[in-house]
């Protein structure tokens, strides 16, 4: 499968769109299947239950044509309030935050829902025939014992959307606010991340150094953009079936113009390959969460940097964010950072990655909030803490000491900015740190 098929299917399921259209696919074939079980007479039993009243044809249409109307309606101020949402969330927190929001699982299944149910209720209002009315076909009239035709098992089956769409517009209503508040949004993030370096890098407690590249002839760049997806396992595929080996030279993520190099090609002319090593390799205008935990890092870091803006000095947001990076570096700093590319063959694999070393995400984390934290005394204190919590679980005295360096320039920044009491608790917090974690 090329990088291109693979990254649309794992965007399709992350657009606005798909959950709407495929619940309204399932609907209309829902509503023409209950139409035809009611036609074809298995739905004669419901009459002679008491505790449901057959409807009349009238009173049928009536409740579908509400139902429509409602449904499309609600539909559209949940579009709306979404979309509020969104360009609260993006302005407040960041515009690459838009993509997360779109994402929304909520969100997407509680318009479904609405769209759904509308397409089964006009589908359904169509087979609908008032008792005046003449029958189609001879099998039309012979569909149900009452004047005209009521579908009433399919109406049975409109009455429960209805109820479910209810309890989904609840649903909504809570988890609306609840999604844009800056902890839930952290939190989204966070754990998102964590689950990408574990998929990243699946092996804990292995500390082996990064292959270096094996150099040989480049291939470059056909076109404009971020890298958005890698295909590594037809990458090796193709490596091995032509007897070379790739050293690549850009990540997930990294932006490429014409006649950029992207990778090196050793043993065979790149000639020969080069449109199978491009199918293997997706570009595109936006850098995307696929294969890319610095995304979210990156993420991660930007709100923490709106919130110690000086429009909004808003610490405590940043704290929470720097308790997530610390998390995620701790985890990072645990696992062996060489990309599972060929599994069990690891050692002998054809595709050599761009190194993904421990002080690279330190730098991307830490290091790129660290001016700003430096400006709050609460945030640098926060930090100086985090730092030395994430250094517990880390086993390799080279990465803890990634981190102690970090804590100093922290520290150096900090005192070029900090004055008064606050320089003073905060090289009293910098002993204490030096003292108990170091």
């Amino acid at each position: 499968m090329t990088a291109d098929i693979r990254f649309f299917w794992a965007r399709l399921n992350a657009n606005y769109w798909f959950y709407p259209a495929l619940f309204s696919l399932v609907a209309a074939a829902l509503a023409f299947a209950m139409v035809a079980v009611d036609r074809a007479g298995f739905a004669e039993f419901l009459n002679d239950v008491d505790w449901i009243v057959p409807a009349r044809p009238q009173g049928a249409a009536n409740m579908l044509t509400v139902m429509a109307g409602s449904m499309i309606g609600v539909a559209s101020t949940v579009f709306s309030i979404t979309i509020a949402a969104v360009a609260y969330a993006s302005g407040n927190y960041g515009p690459r935050l838009l993509t997360n929001f779109m994402e929304d699982r909520g969100n997407q299944l509680s318009l479904a829902t609405f769209i759904g149910s509308f397409v089964y209720a006009i589908i359904v209002l169509r087979a609908v025939r008032a008792e005046d009315e003449t029958a189609a076909t001879g099998a039309d009239a012979a569909a149900t014992a009452l004047p005209g035709f009521t579908p009433q098992l399919s109406l049975l089956v409109a009455y429960i959307l209805m109820g479910l769409c209810v309890a989904v517009l609840v649903f909504f209503l809570n988890h609306i606010p609840s999604s844009i508040r800056i902890n839930k949004v952290l939190k989204g993030i966070g754990e998102r991340l964590l689950e990408a370096i574990r998929d990243t890098y699946p092996v804990e407690d292995k500390f082996s150094d990064a292959v270096e590249p094996a150099g040989g002839e480049p291939i470059t760049a056909w076109g404009t953009g971020y890298v958005q997806l890698i295909d590594f396992e037809e990458l090796a595929k193709i490596a091995r079936d032509c007897g070379c080996t790739f050293s690549l030279r850009v990540r997930t993520g990294d932006f490429v113009h014409r006649d950029v190099p992207f990778m090196d090609i050793k043993g065979c002319e790149p000639e020969c390959i080069e449109d199978r090593v491009r199918d293997c390799f997706t570009l595109g205008s936006t850098r995307t969460p696929e294969q890319d935990p610095q995304f979210l890092i990156d993420e991660l870091v930007e709100i923490g940097l709106r919130a110690l803006s000086p429009g909004i000095n808003d610490p405590f947001t940043a704290i929470t964010a720097l308790h997530w990076l610390g998390a995620a570096t701790a985890e990072i700093g645990r696992r062996d950072l060489r990309k599972d590319i060929c599994g069990e063959d690891r050692d002998d694999c054809p595709v050599i990655p761009v190194p993904d070393d421990f002080d690279h995400y330190v730098k991307r984390g830490f290091g790129a909030i660290r001016s700003a934290v430096a400006s709050s005394p609460i945030a640098a204190e926060v930090m100086l803490d985090t730092l030395a919590n994430t250094a517990v679980p880390i086993k390799d005295e080279r990465r803890q000491s990634l981190l102690k360096r970090e804590a100093e320039k922290l520290a150096e920044q900090a005192r070029l900015i900090l004055v008064g009491p606050d320089l003073e608790r905060f090289d009293d917090h910098i002993v204490q740190f030096n003292r108990t974690f170091w």
